[in-house]
């Protein structure tokens, strides 16, 4: 039984849809942000340290803790995605330097910390960005896993294939080895694949909605998706571009929104052509024992009307 309002740490790498993640998460009653870890993906670790710190002041949440992670993936040359998010990893609209400070105190170590202090199950993760550092806090505090309710992350692809191979989703393919030691903690996970984030196409009705809001954000997130859409629409010939990383936060929100099945999921770390797929039993082929929540399915409209209305509630 989960209590309200849910507890959760955001691990992310900002990135347009990162920011709409946070912007969703600090908007909800439903969720209790303890603190934001940011991690090198999209763009280098400064970078999402900078850019979680600006979603939070356009929030008007500066009294939520940023602490910067990892700078590089466990064990590989960090890959970043400017050809996607722009060189500062949130093009689209220019947003005011920080005046709120970096935390000291590394994001594994406020991971650690935190989890420590809590009681069982009583924490949730949210990953919006490669692993790294919830690899490195298991390893470094395998006793912090008792203490996590779930692990909600976006990453994998299945009958999607991935996007930046053409087996391996973006995060998985960043830091395979820490989504491999993550799928084999025995935490229980909930996946959320590119199968379900390209059915969260945004449309012109939703942009010109959020523009009609006359709030800071919608304008923000208005002119953020119009960047990153450019990209997504000569890539996969669609009307919109998929709001990968929100659909953790609607996930918690209302879970009802999707479906899929319990199944095992294994990271391929070793081959050069499959390196960071995501092995989904999806037919349970196999007799490898279960270890995610992989959803396949979304129901865009309902998600669309969530995050139109919390972004709303906006001054």
């Amino acid at each position: 039984m989960t209590h309200f309002p849910r507890q959760i740490i955001i691990d992310t790498d900002p990135g347009q849809d990162d920011a709409v993640a946070i912007l969703l998460a600090l908007a909800s009653p439903e969720l209790e942000v303890l603190g934001i870890t940011t991690v090198a993906g999209n763009v280098p670790l400064a970078l999402t340290s900078l850019n979680a710190r600006r979603v939070c002041e356009l929030a008007k949440r500066s009294d939520v803790a940023v602490f910067a992670g990892c700078h590089q993936p466990l064990k590989r040359a960090l890959v970043t995605a400017e050809n996607v998010h722009g060189k500062t990893g949130l093009d689209g609209i220019e947003l005011p330097e920080p005046i709120m400070p970096l935390q000291s105190m590394h994001a594994v170590d406020f991971m650690i910390e935190t989890l420590r202090q809590a009681p069982e199950k009583t924490i949730t993760l949210c990953s919006l960005g490669p692993m790294t550092n919830t690899a490195q806090a298991l390893m470094q505090a395998p006793d912090i896993a008792s203490r996590i309710e779930r692990i909600v992350l976006m990453g994998g692809g299945f009958f999607e294939g991935g996007n930046i191979t053409p087996s391996a989703e973006f995060n998985m393919y960043v830091d395979p080895e820490a989504a491999q030691i993550v799928f084999a903690s025995g935490i229980p996970l909930t996946v959320i694949p590119l199968d379900v984030t390209h059915q969260a196409l945004t449309s012109k009705q939703w942009l010109d909605d959020l523009r009609a809001m006359n709030n800071q954000v919608g304008t923000a997130v208005a002119a953020w998706t119009d960047f990153f859409e450019r990209y997504d629409r000569e890539k996969y010939g669609s009307e919109g571009a998929p709001l990968h990383d929100p659909c953790v936060i609607a996930y918690l929100i209302q879970p009802e929104l999707f479906s899929g099945r319990w199944v095992n999921v294994e990271i391929e770390t070793n081959s050069a052509l499959t390196l960071g797929a995501t092995v989904v039993d999806w037919w349970r082929v196999t007799d490898r024992k279960a270890n995610a929540e992989f959803l396949r399915h979304i129901n865009r409209d309902g998600f669309f009307q969530l995050l139109s209305h919390r972004l709303a509630s906006y001054e």
